[in-house]
């Protein structure tokens, strides 16, 4: 079999065929690494819109106690209310500044007679025991709040409420509406901002968000990179089977000739690593000899 047939077999189309699905896979991780960029570019224009734009009114921003869209994350909203301190929540596992802790989920009794879950910060891990060794107190009586909306998250699986314990793995709103057994908002809750009371011992408060879309364009880039030097090694391995095949071809053999000498005439051009090392130990010899 002489010239390029054999391209034209079983083998090759399967080859090819390899080379298609792991371009075609590659392609398909770039484009999800495109989707997360937007994603993380979309969040960011919510941070720069929300978060320190001026606070509106609850009944406004969420005008049913199920209202929340993405686009009011971050956003504040003003409350007027009393806490219920004795209906308050600590969500586990929560990381401050790679600090175990606590974040403290506090009920504000609206005067319309329903509840706002306020987040009113993080609290650490006890220095002898898997609970907080001190919450600071909700202020008492009617306390005006500014909050940063957040939705709610899902219930984890294998992760459980002891009844009574004052502590909860995740903020679940309609969980927490049925544990504080009142009509509660269960579209959002919210980050504190401020306070009209200012307690003497508060937790910390949370973090603003980073606005970093991360290294997804990179990582698109280089997964297209991969498809595209598939192809390119496919070709690489077939141009070497044609070499091989043709290698009695007098054409051929006149160019494996070639390409022979030119690789000569480039090696007698560069230095072999003997000779590298001849030479360093030829410029340190002064030093030594001094």
């Amino acid at each position: 079999m002489n010239g390029w047939r054999f391209a034209v077999s079983k083998r090759w189309a399967g080859y090819l065929g390899l080379t298609i699905v792991f371009a075609v896979v590659c392609s398909l991780l770039g484009q999800w690494q495109f989707d997360r960029r937007a994603q993380a570019q979309a969040e960011i224009a919510r941070i720069d819109a929300n978060y320190d734009s001026a606070p509106v009114a609850v009944q406004t921003a969420l005008p049913r106690l199920s209202s929340f869209a993405v686009s009011q994350r971050w956003l504040p909203v003003t409350l007027t209310g009393r806490y219920l301190p004795d209906k308050q929540q600590l969500v586990r596992n929560r990381p401050y500044n790679g600090r175990p802790g606590f974040e403290i989920l506090t009920p504000l009794l609206l005067s319309s007679g329903t509840v706002f879950i306020v987040d009113r910060g993080w609290v650490s891990v006890g220095s002898r025991q898997d609970a907080p060794d001190l919450v600071p107190e909700a202020p008492r009586g009617d306390v005006s709040v500014v909050a940063r909306l957040k939705a709610g998250e899902p219930l984890l699986n294998g992760r459980r409420t002891v009844t009574g314990s004052g502590q909860i793995p995740t903020i679940n709103l309609p969980q927490l509406e049925s544990l504080v057994e009142l009509p509660s908002y269960t579209g959002a809750y919210g980050l504190l901002a401020s306070e009209s009371v200012t307690a003497s011992v508060h937790p910390a408060p949370s973090l603003r968000p980073i606005r970093d879309e991360g290294p997804h364009l990179s990582y698109a880039l280089q997964w297209y990179v991969f498809a595209l030097l598939s192809f390119i090694g496919l070709g690489w391995a077939l141009r070497q089977e044609y070499r091989a095949v043709n290698a009695e071809d007098p054409e051929e053999r006149e160019r494996a000739e070639e390409r022979a000498r030119r690789r000569a005439e480039r090696s007698k051009r560069e230095p072999s690593d003997n000779d590298t090392e001849d030479a360093i130990l030829d410029r340190s010899e002064p030093e030594l000899t001094r």
